[in-house]
This record gives C-alpha cells, structure tokens and sequence, in this order.
C-alpha cells in the first residue's frame, strides 16, 4: 500500500507561512523523489485562498479525513518543529485518535522533530551561525552582540531545545561574540523562569548598558507569523525599543525555513521512518 507523506507545520493565518510550507514540501519532494503534502495543523484554513495562488490551504484533520475517505491506510509525518511541541505528542495523537473510531485502524508515523535531543542537529546551529554572520554583513559591522529568540513555550524540552542551539551558535561565534537567549511569549511566575526573559525586555536592558553596539537576532523561526516577518511582532518591538533608545539598532537574521541547508535537514528525518 503506497504511503501518504505530509510536511505539517503548526499554521498561521499569514499567507506568506502557507506558501513557505509549500515551497519546502516541493523542494523536499525533489530531493526524496516521493510526492510531499503541505499540510498545517490549525490556522490556515483562515487564509483567502485568492492569497494563496488561488489554492486554500490544507490542515491536518480534514485531510487526513479525507485521505482516509479515499482509501489511505499509511501515513508518514515529517514535522516543521524544532522540538516536541504539543501539536506533536497530543493534537496529533487526538486527531488520530478519533479518527481511528471512525475509520478503524490506520498507521501513522512521525517523524524525529528538527533538532531532538539528546543529540540536536549540529546542521541547525551552522545555519543559525551562516544568518547571524549574513545579518551582520547587512548591518555593516561584525556581530558583537548576538540574541537567540523563539517563539516561547510553557514546556522545558521544547525550551531545552533552543537552549541546545543557543549553546551550539555561541561555540561557532566565538568568545569574542556573547549570545543570549530571549521568548517571544512565556507564562508569569517562577515556575516559567526556565523560558528566559521577553525578548523586550531583553533589548532594553542591552540599550540601557550600551546603545552603540549593534544587537544581532538570530531567528529561531520557520517562517513568516504572528511573531516572525515584515509587520510581526519582533518588527514592532524593534522599532519601539530603537525609537526610545537613540543610536540603539537590532538588526533580524534570515529566517531558517529560508535557508536551503534546511531542507537535507528535512529530508534526514523524512529518512528516519522510510529507510
């Protein structure tokens, strides 16, 4: 029985996401000679489809169900997330869940995420490392000061993760280069204290020590979103910290989903559950 591949992503209502997804899933589909379905958890399906080449996107349940409607007994999913996000170890499982009450038994296997642990992906912190050094060519100065930020989460491994990486780029910028690490989003309290600082809060304590140096971000993200990309979040803090901090400029990094090496990255694990 032929074996149905999605590349899923979280989803976002930013069209500029679901159009990054597909193109991986073409360049994936290339490099593994296997056709590969661009597939979003949640969100997407928000977006006009007049913004999408004229083609609505697809998320996970209602394809799966429609899949499985067609015949489809065997699926592969090869994940768009750094660690072991929620939308992997329970929406995932859930969906399949209740779709199994409807349709009977059907197998499905994920993927490794991008970087697992306890061994990473040494290839994700080079390409951080190429972004950060692309970044500082754009600012016109060498990176002196480098902040690694993510999207946030209230759970430790998927925090663990980008710790990993942050660890792993600082070692590949040398000790010249001191690189911290900052959330976009994280719960209040102690217990969420593992998170790191906002990433706002973060940019005004470097411009009260030194506004003259430069902040390099290194942008643990996919693609464009609610956080990342041209009018994001990150977008809005920068030009609010700069226009109250005089002289003080943050300059972004490329986005990883940009990054061509990401796709061997993909297709490592797409190999992982197919070799």
């Amino acid at each position: 029985m032929c074996t149905t591949i999605l590349l899923i992503d979280n989803g976002s209502r930013r069209a500029e996401s679901t159009l990054n997804l597909r193109r991986l899933a073409a360049r994936l589909a290339e490099r593994a000679d296997e056709q590969i379905l661009p597939v979003s958890l949640l969100h997407s399906d928000q977006i006009p489809a007049d913004r999408l080449d004229g083609r609505p996107a697809d998320t996970f349940a209602p394809t799966l169900l429609r899949l499985l409607a067609q015949g489809a007994r065997e699926f592969v999913l090869v994940p768009l997330f750094f660690g072991p996000s929620r939308a992997l170890t329970k929406f995932v499982p859930d969906t399949v869940a209740a779709l199994t009450d409807e349709f009977g038994p059907f197998q499905l296997q994920i993927a490794p995420e991008l970087c697992p642990l306890p061994d990473g992906e040494p290839r994700l912190a080079e390409i951080l490392t190429e972004q950060v050094e692309q970044a500082a060519l754009v600012a016109g100065r060498p990176a002196k000061r480098v902040v690694l930020v993510d999207h946030g989460s209230p759970i430790p491994e998927v925090t663990a993760v980008r710790r990993w990486l942050g660890e792993r780029l600082a070692q590949r910028l040398g000790p010249r280069i001191k690189v911290e690490q900052a959330v976009m989003e994280r719960r209040a309290g102690a217990d969420y204290d593992f998170n790191g600082p906002l990433l706002e809060d973060l940019l005004r304590a470097l411009a009260d020590t030194d506004r003259s140096t430069p902040v390099i971000l290194a942008m643990l993200f996919l693609s464009a979103g609610r956080h990342a990309g041209p009018g994001g979040d990150i977008a809005d803090i920068i030009g609010r910290v700069e226009s109250e901090y005089s002289g003080f400029r943050v300059h972004p990094s490329p986005l990883v989903g940009s990054h061509p090496g990401l796709i061997e990255v993909l297709l490592s694990r797409l190999n992982c559950v197919t070799s």
